[in-house]
């Protein structure tokens, strides 16, 4: 399995070492997700398969040790890595003795970290215990964890051809398209299909963070480049050295940073914050936008020689109204993949659902049904997926629940039913309703218009949610 298909949970109450260790691995190519303590660590290892735990000892709520406990009492199979920055002999013992896989004392050199967690990884291939799944491979997932590419939509596959038709080139790719058409999908096709593929595929999506972060994610600094430059840290040019890097959400860089972004395409170097010399790279730099970037040149929000430096090879991705063909296939797909990853029976559209998905306009393109199949996988009734299960609708008459799935969750002072997951472990529809609203916001970055369509439910009902949860001291 290569580096893309293995990921690791990393778990430090220390912002700024949950965030040198997830930006060390993501530079080597593992999928990475990060818990500040070991409850959090708990709650993501219920519903993330994992192939390595990476753990302080130090923490609040639950200690690394405590951790360590819980997950070889379930899983056993998942090789857990110890780090502390007050190491004693006694603390080693004890991590051993419960079945640690190796004790670092902090700081550690990042060569320190890579040979630990590719020896860790070497015997992660082993079977899952219960409660615990290792690795990541299952439907809709190829080899590596590649997500798998479906349609045969002409248009579609039109695009595919010309992806890897370029996928080794050097020359920069654009890939245009509306939210959720599958930009990041093709980028990590284009990545798998080119000779790179064995180099890392570093993405950042350039809306997701302030603009001073956002210069330091590209570029790098050196240790004491600004306030809370505490070590020297390499941007995300230099982490995909080898490799391929996507530029998400490229219409939102600044003005100020676009000139900059714009020397380090052409010159391929890049000059960290604070650094004395520039650093060469290199790296096939993939772009992409939902924005209509000929226009945002016209309105002086994007720099023209910035745009014709990037849209050297463009690729348009049809929107999912305009590929309908493919609707029948793609219900088919992420119908196997839900039903099997939370141990559900295998269901069906109705013949009334699957006019409705036919005929309806998917604003969030396969995203939007990606998110609205799973939601109906977790909790419609029976063995047809409905309209109502769907959609913010009522139901026929003589049913017993009516409107969207998370419109009929209880009421808080209603018990708390409960649903079979993966493994059979008993989980409460209550949370499955949290868990489903957190990845559609993340999905979102938190646009909550955009979040309540997927869910199938009005801003309010979500606006709601989410004071419900504020109001109970529960942060998404």
């Amino acid at each position: 399995m290569s580096e893309a298909g293995r990921k690791i949970l990393v778990v430090d109450d220390e912002q700024v070492m949950r965030i040198e260790l997830f930006q060390a691995l993501i530079g080597e190519g593992y999928a990475v997700s990060v818990a500040e303590h070991g409850r959090m660590a708990l709650d993501i290892l219920e519903r993330e398969p994992v192939s390595l735990l990476i753990t302080d000892i130090k923490m609040p709520e639950m200690d690394g040790l405590e951790l360590l406990r819980r997950v070889k009492a379930v899983g056993p199979a998942v090789p857990v890595v110890i780090m502390t920055g007050f190491a004693t002999v006694d603390s080693a013992i004890s991590a051993m003795k419960l079945g640690a896989f190796d004790y670092l004392l902090k700081p550690f050199p990042l060569e320190v970290l890579r040979e630990t967690v590719a020896r860790a990884l070497e015997i992660g291939a082993t079977p899952p215990g219960p409660g615990l799944a290792v690795g990541v491979a299952g439907p809709g997932r190829r080899a590596g964890g590649q997500r798998a590419v479906v349609g045969q939509d002409p248009a579609w596959l039109k695009v595919l051809e010309r992806a890897r038709a370029v996928a080794s080139s050097t020359a920069t790719v654009l890939i245009l398209g509306e939210s959720g058409t599958g930009k990041e999908v093709l980028a990590r096709l284009l990545h798998a299909e080119s000779e790179r593929s064995n180099g890392p595929f570093v993405a950042l999506n350039c809306a997701a963070l302030p603009d001073g972060l956002l210069e330091s994610e590209l570029f790098g600094h050196e240790k004491g480049a600004f306030t809370g430059a505490v070590t020297a840290k390499k941007g995300k040019f230099e982490l995909a050295d080898g490799g391929t890097l996507l530029l998400d959400e490229i219409g939102e860089v600044p003005l100020h940073l676009q000139a900059k972004l714009l020397r380090v395409l052409q010159e391929g170097e890049v000059d960290r914050l604070g650094g004395r010399a520039p650093v060469k790279f290199d790296v096939h730099v993939l772009a992409a936008t939902n924005c209509n970037l000929s226009e945002a040149v016209e309105q002086g929000r994007f720099r023209p020689d910035l745009f014709y430096r990037l849209n050297v090879i463009p690729l348009h991705l049809p929107a999912l109204k305009e590929r309908r063909g493919d609707i029948p296939l793609l219900v088919e797909h992420f119908l196997a993949r839900y039903s099997q990853q939370y141990a559900k029976p295998a269901k069906r559209l109705s013949s009334r659902a699957s006019a409705r998905f036919m005929a309806y306009d998917w604003p969030g393109n396969v995203r939007e049904m990606e998110n609205m199949i799973e939601r109906a996988v977790l909790l419609s009734r029976g063995p047809e997926i409905e309209p109502w299960d769907l959609w913010d609708e009522e139901e026929p008459a003589g049913r017993e629940q009516t409107g969207s799935p998370l419109a009929r969750l209880p009421e808080p002072s209603a018990p708390a039913e409960i649903f079979a997951g993966a493994g059979g472990q008993m989980v409460p529809l209550r949370e499955v309703e949290r868990q489903m609203i957190r990845q559609a916001l993340k999905q979102t970055d938190n646009n909550r218009t955009h979040a309540a369509r997927m869910l199938g439910i009005s801003v309010r009902t979500l606006r709601n949610k989410l004071n419900e949860y504020r109001s109970q001291g529960i942060e998404l």
